[in-house]
């Protein structure tokens, strides 16, 4: 099968028949949308979430875009990239060549298309000849007939079909059979695997979970904002309460947060409940003596800390949030804004701290990381991770940490927190620098405390000290924490 060009039609004076008439191809404006989301994400490295939004408003602004090509626009984009890998075995299945050699446009257009096929409802007549249209309008007429001839071939078989053709079967590989029926990248279905533990049942339903789409959950921040506040600024029937968190409220329709008066006004924000707990954890853990001075060390965007924030003002207590870039400290400034206590945010590095040691009594490091807890909110971040970025994140981490270990006072906690599952980026972490493996470190006068008597209510959170949520047990983001208590 090939991407060439066609031959020119023949005239009838060469004996040919009578070629059609052309016709220009129509624009779509929802699946031009959705892969222009499409190119950004694989041109730019840039996030669906944060493409997707400005492109919408655009849309809108011609009165014929409905909501309802909106959510058509979102679901092709998301369900296209959570899918990729499932679609890239099927559509490698359908052409004649490795997909490295199909041209990123053709393979987004290709992409569309099998997700409108298999992960939707549009009929399939429907889902081939809007591709194929968008392929005429993006692509050309010669690569369109490509197009087509790839879309039927795929809608030769539904998704449970194609599985049993390109999965292998889990007795003989099991990583690669889950990796292909789930959309992962083995080297990421490996890694959950470790961490998870326990058999197929567990993996699979993680796995799946990273599929669904995440409720958007808000928080009421404490002495700003109520729970009830914000059900009756959305309406009951719009409303759900939060799983765990009493500050938490979710978005059971989904919907646009920015429209709520008390978002606009920073006195709720959109923040994962897993996020939510971490920081209630840390400021619910027993600290002795004072508690007069908090640290958020590596505190952008801004969600955890306005939620510190807040809870450190209901005790009088004074919070310092720091970041290491300023354009993400801004965003701090503006999370923090109208908070009811004293703060302060600086711009520095965590690593090359401006403080005095031992000059806080809690100190929160929720410390960069693959994001590996977070791939359903950020889908294409499964496909841009490589196992070796572990190793790059892997310094800055425990630097972090020790440094944390070094900011808290004697008595004081300080609360490791990270957006992934990843051994590499949890425990390992966290025994490396108490025992003061590496070159030139010391071992770390500091004892892991029970995190779990901190999430109240919440279940299955191991067998401790430290606590892993997870998104098919809990309904949260990866988040992973451990409390350490400094002895010395």
């Amino acid at each position: 099968m090939s991407e060439k060009s066609p031959q020119p039609r023949r005239s009838p004076a060469a004996g040919g028949r009578p070629a059609k008439p052309y016709r220009r191809p129509q624009k779509d404006p929802v699946r031009m949308l959705a892969f222009e989301a499409l190119r950004a994400v694989d041109e730019r490295d840039a996030y669906a979430n944060l493409v997707l939004p400005p492109l919408l408003k655009k849309a809108r602004q011609n009165e014929s875009f409905q909501a309802r090509d909106a959510a058509l626009a979102t679901e092709l984009v998301y369900g296209t990239l959570r899918r990729q890998g499932t679609y890239d075995a099927i559509i490698s299945a359908c052409v004649d060549r490795p997909l490295r050699e199909v041209d990123p446009p053709v393979l987004d257009v290709l992409s569309l298309g099998a997700h409108q096929l298999l992960g939707t409802r549009i009929p399939t007549h429907a889902a081939v000849s809007a591709s194929v249209e968008l392929a005429r309008v993006v692509l050309g007429d010669g690569r369109a007939k490509f197009v087509n001839a790839v879309l039927r071939k795929i809608a030769a078989h539904d998704l449970d079909g194609w599985l049993e053709r390109v999965a292998p079967p889990y007795e003989e590989d099991a990583e690669e059979h889950l990796a292909v029926y789930h959309s992962h990248p083995r080297w990421v279905v490996s890694a959950l695997w470790d961490a998870l533990g326990g058999g197929r049942a567990g993996i699979e339903d993680l796995l799946e979970a990273d599929n669904e789409r995440p409720e958007v959950t808000l928080v009421a921040r404490p002495g700003r904002s109520t729970p009830e506040e914000l059900v009756e600024a959305l309406g009951e029937e719009s409303a759900l309460p939060g799983r765990w968190s009493p500050y938490a409220v979710r978005m059971a329709e989904g919907g646009e947060p920015g429209a709520l008066e008390a978002v606009r006004e920073g006195r709720a924000g959109v923040q994962d409940e897993g996020s939510q707990l971490v920081a209630m954890a840390l400021a619910a853990a027993p600290v002795e003596g004072r508690d007069e001075r908090w640290l958020d060390g590596c505190a952008g965007p801004g969600g955890k800390a306005a939620l510190l924030g807040a809870l450190a003002a209901e005790r009088g207590a004074f919070l310092l949030a720091s970041e290491k870039q300023p354009h993400r400290a801004r965003l701090v400034e503006r999370a923090l804004a109208g908070n009811p206590g004293p703060y302060q945010v600086i711009a520095a590095d965590g690593t090359r701290p401006p403080w005095r040691p031992g000059s806080f009594d809690r100190v929160l490091m929720d410390v960069p990381c693959s994001g590996l807890g977070a791939l359903r909110r950020r889908p294409e971040a499964r496909w841009r991770r490589r196992p070796q970025d572990l190793e790059g994140f892997a310094p800055l981490q425990r630097a972090l940490l020790r440094e944390a270990l070094s900011a808290v006072r004697v008595g004081g906690v300080v609360g490791y927190a990270t957006c992934s599952p990843h051994l590499a980026e949890t425990r390992v972490v966290v025994e490396d620098v108490l025992k003061g493996r590496g070159a030139g470190n010391q071992p770390v006068a500091a004892e892991l405390i029970d995190a779990r008597p901190y999430m109240e209510g919440v279940p299955a959170l191991g067998d401790g000290p430290d606590v892993q949520l997870w998104p098919h047990l809990h309904g949260t983001d990866a988040m992973y924490l451990a409390l350490l208590r400094r002895t010395a």
